[in-house]
């Protein structure tokens, strides 16, 4: 049977338009998915995440700075079971970062910089385990840089007492509820973030200007 020519051409204008649709949607995924491989993960814990929050999201390079917990047994901890130091979370942030634009150790150098990796399960007025001084790594060369930091650091006696930052393989990252989030750029006013987390912006931009966001 012969098909009709005008049918012909009707079938075919649908299948021109179903083809050239396809390219962009399938180089858009491509593109996103290198935009995801250029990215890499850091999770430190120094104390009560709404201070290394507002620190980190202040670098170049960093593209997001989530507030959570990492390195305890239980699964899906809140808040309020962390504050109980009965699960062995830390509170941490995971900072998601271009390494083109900062290096893992630049923001080794502000982590160490920023809080006292002299006090054990402590900082400041912060006290139990959940506050430690705490690298997670993602990988055996973020390893080999933050021990040799410490190792630097070590040596160079910075501080009267030994550092006791603890140095683990990175566990379940989870993160913390939506009120953590962006803490200080939404509470500026709260009586804690006055007296303690404007303190250390302060220095911390002092100390790291050429490396912050403009």
């Amino acid at each position: 049977m012969l098909c009709d020519k005008k049918n012909m051409q009707n079938l075919f204008i649908p299948l021109v338009l179903l083809l050239g649709c396809s390219t962009p949607a399938t180089n858009n995924a491509t593109m996103k998915d290198n935009d995801a491989n250029k990215y890499e993960f850091a999770t430190f814990g120094q104390g009560c995440f709404w201070c290394a929050e507002a620190i980190f999201a202040q670098l170049k390079g960093v593209t997001k700075v989530e507030s959570g917990y990492s390195g305890g047994k239980t699964t899906n901890p809140t808040y309020k079971e962390v504050c109980s130091g009965q699960t062995g979370h830390a509170e941490v942030v995971q900072i998601t970062f271009d390494p083109t634009l900062i290096s893992y150790d630049e923001l080794l150098e502000v982590f160490w910089k920023t809080h006292d990796p002299t006090t054990l399960n402590r900082q400041g007025n912060d006290v139990g385990t959940q506050y430690r001084s705490v690298i997670f790594f993602h990988n055996q060369e973020q390893k080999r840089l933050a021990e040799a930091y410490k190792q630097k650091l070590d040596a160079e006696k910075i501080w009267n007492n030994p550092i006791v930052t603890e140095i683990s393989p990175t566990t379940k990252f989870y993160k913390a509820e939506d009120y953590h989030q962006e803490y200080f750029a939404n509470n500026p006013s709260q009586a804690y973030c006055q007296y303690v987390i404007v303190p250390k912006i302060e220095k911390f931009e002092k100390v790291f200007k050429a490396k912050l966001k403009k």
